[in-house]
């Protein structure tokens, strides 16, 4: 439970300076990266301002125009390098914790001084070392993985919004 305190001062904190947080993921996680980033960006329990969070993967012009060009391990890496700063927050969504793309990103993160939260299953991966903050589920199974990464999500979604607007 340490971890998701963690994760939860970082986010509230990155907001509170202006920072913001951006959600990556594949599939099934992809989906849930971005339920979770409108979480922040619409609401989740109260009627607030938005904050200033988003899934990268979102604009389809962009993901299929990278990975074409550059090969689909970068699409994530290349919009970390070029929209996210230090402060920033990057949370990576990954059963296995190995996806290429998103271990690249978080790369490219961690030589940007952008914090890391790794939402895993299987022991954590590559991302296990590369995560500031490691949210791995102790589990093979990818739908409880997921469902797991959901709820966890949740609890944090509802704390860092109980902390920014009492």
């Amino acid at each position: 439970m340490s971890q998701v305190s963690g994760v939860v001062d970082a986010i509230t904190n990155s907001f509170k300076n202006g920072h913001k947080v951006q959600f990556c993921g594949n599939g099934g996680s992809a989906a849930d990266a971005q339920h979770l980033a409108a979480e922040f960006s619409g609401r989740f329990y109260k009627n607030r301002t938005a904050l200033p969070s988003d899934a990268l993967h979102c604009n389809s012009s962009y993901l299929t125009a990278v990975a074409n060009d550059y090969g689909y391990d970068e699409v994530y890496s290349r919009l970390v390098e070029g929209t996210m700063q230090s402060g920033d927050i990057l949370i990576g969504l990954s059963t296995s914790g190995n996806s290429p793309n998103i271990v690249k990103a978080f790369e490219t993160a961690r030589a940007k001084n952008i914090i890391t939260v790794g939402f895993t299953g299987n022991g954590g991966g590559k991302l296990g070392e590369l995560s500031h903050f490691l949210l791995d589920i102790p589990s093979k199974n990818t739908p409880r993985i997921q469902e797991s990464h959901i709820m966890i999500g949740h609890i944090i979604c509802e704390l860092v919004e109980a902390n920014l607007f009492p």
